[in-house]
């Protein structure tokens, strides 16, 4: 089980990136809901947003509501979030995990079973 996440950069203020998370060795993805973390530094970790597993509920962080959207293409095995009118405090690295879950969603930290490694994302003012 493998979760490779990409797509950090550096961007000005007001600038959009596009983050995608590669997901390997799942048996049937439909079954994980799939969360973004971000932290910041000096700064715990925090969840951002989540989808579930066949793509129909989603949820946000108030922090980032109107600005990002989290997707999946499960036949591409890749969950994306865009992030929109990008701001300073966006600055931090961006994880991707995933959630065994059959209903519902949770954006808890704790109920994350498998996480890729970060990346990074940097706003300039």
């Amino acid at each position: 089980v493998q979760l490779q996440a990409s797509g950090g950069g550096l961007v000005q203020a007001g600038g959009s990136l596009r983050l995608s998370c590669a997901l390997s060795g799942f048996n049937s993805l439909e079954t994980y809901v799939v969360g973004w973390f971000r932290q910041a530094p000096g700064k715990d970790r925090e969840g951002v947003s989540c989808i579930s597993g066949k793509g129909g509920l989603t949820h946000y962080a108030e922090s980032v509501q109107g600005r990002f959207t989290i997707s999946r293409d499960n036949a591409e095995s890749t969950v994306y979030l865009q992030m929109d009118n990008l701001q300073p405090e966006d600055t931090a690295i961006y994880y991707c995990a995933a959630d065994f879950r059959l209903f519902g969603l949770s954006i808890l930290e704790r109920e994350y079973d498998y996480w890729g490694q970060g990346t990074q994302v940097t706003v300039s003012s």
